[in-house]
């Protein structure tokens, strides 16, 4: 049974029950649980009237049955979110987390950085699982912690790489954000040198035009045969797609940690990234990813093409990647926010 004098209200979105995918405030609460926590969690509504309505009434009538709040923070419409849960929860004095989450968040604070330094200030504890967020924000507040997203490592299995063949996978929602389009471009450029190149693309439709944009740009450089939109699907399935690739493209232009590059890594795929915000911070050019520029589709052929020329390349990238995200494994993050969590509660947290 979980221990009463253990117990927090997690703010966010968890919408599993409405067919999304778990984030990781959603997997961080379910393995809280399971290690004696009392867990609750605001919201599921979809609607964002009604999930903000939600979560008030929950943070205000289930006010005994919680001893720390931890609010997820992103930029956006999302921040009134965390501004008004930050305001109720120092209304009723209690100890608060915020975690620091998304790419556009420092932006954000750029545009509107009297309202970002009043919801901080407020919190107890600010952390998050982004060297680059915690950079950035290290301006505001010195004391930012720094507990990385974990992942369930026995769910990927680890196929070395020692000499790929030229079967790539991307892995995000097809949003702007991920640019999409531009892995069909390297496919273009790569597909005279390798006329069997294949690519698949797994990701939800997020509505914005990038899908449509994909599919005008598969027909109008005719590789139907060569690249395929699979879709959205479960967060289990994800380590069998990814399974089926050797090497990872990830092509965005925006990114506060990447869970999916992380996820790749697991599976020892050989890893070509953008530069943008935290990859260049968690990951090695040359040791376990290759890095190249945002929106360079020339540069991420360049790399696509070394990793299957190169010798020793690929198994060095694939070893190095693996051995990076064993220390995101759950069994590791999971320990750091058991002690942030009781220190609170014990008023022993001491800011450094």
């Amino acid at each position: 049974m979980p221990d009463t004098q253990k117990s927090i209200l997690f703010i966010g979105n968890f919408l599993t029950k409405k067919g999304n995918n778990p984030g990781v405030a959603e997997d961080l609460s379910s393995l809280l649980h399971k290690s004696g926590w009392q867990t609750l969690f605001s919201s599921s509504y979809r609607n964002k009237i009604l999930r903000m309505l939600d979560m008030i009434l929950t943070a205000i009538y289930r006010n005994s049955q919680y001893q720390v709040a931890c609010i997820d923070i992103f930029s956006g419409q999302a921040f009134i979110f965390a501004e008004i849960m930050s305001f109720l929860f120092s209304i009723y004095k209690k100890p608060t987390i915020g975690t620091l989450h998304g790419g556009n968040l420092a932006k954000f604070e750029a545009q509107y950085p009297r309202r970002v330094r009043k919801m901080l200030r407020r919190l107890t504890v600010v952390c998050t699982p982004s060297l680059y967020l915690q950079e950035y924000f290290s301006k505001i507040l010195p004391n930012i912690v720094l507990i990385p997203n974990g992942i369930d490592l026995d769910r990927f299995k680890y196929k070395p790489q020692k000499e790929p063949v030229p079967k790539l996978i991307w892995v995000r929602a097809l949003h702007e954000i991920y640019t999409p389009t531009m892995a069909v471009e390297v496919i273009k450029i790569l597909i005279d040198q390798y006329p069997n190149i294949s690519l698949t693309m797994v990701g939800p439709d997020k509505g914005d035009g990038s899908f449509e944009k994909v599919q005008n740009s598969i027909t109008q450089k005719g590789l139907r045969n060569n690249i395929r939109l699979v879709g959205g699907v479960p967060k289990n399935e994800v380590p069998t797609w990814l399974s089926q690739g050797d090497i990872f493209l990830n092509t965005t232009r925006i990114e506060s940690f990447g869970v999916s590059v992380l996820e790749a890594a697991a599976c020892g795929l050989c890893i070509v990234t953008t530069d943008a915000g935290e990859l260049p911070y968690l990951w090695e050019d040359g040791m376990d990813v290759l890095i190249v520029p945002k929106n360079d589709a020339n540069a991420m052929a360049v790399a696509v093409n070394r990793i299957l020329t190169e010798p020793g390349l690929a198994e060095k990238l694939s070893r190095n990647a693996r051995m990076k995200a064993e220390n995101y494994d759950w069994s590791n993050v999971l320990p750091k926010w058991n002690k942030l969590l009781k220190e609170i509660i014990k008023n022993t947290y001491v800011k450094i």
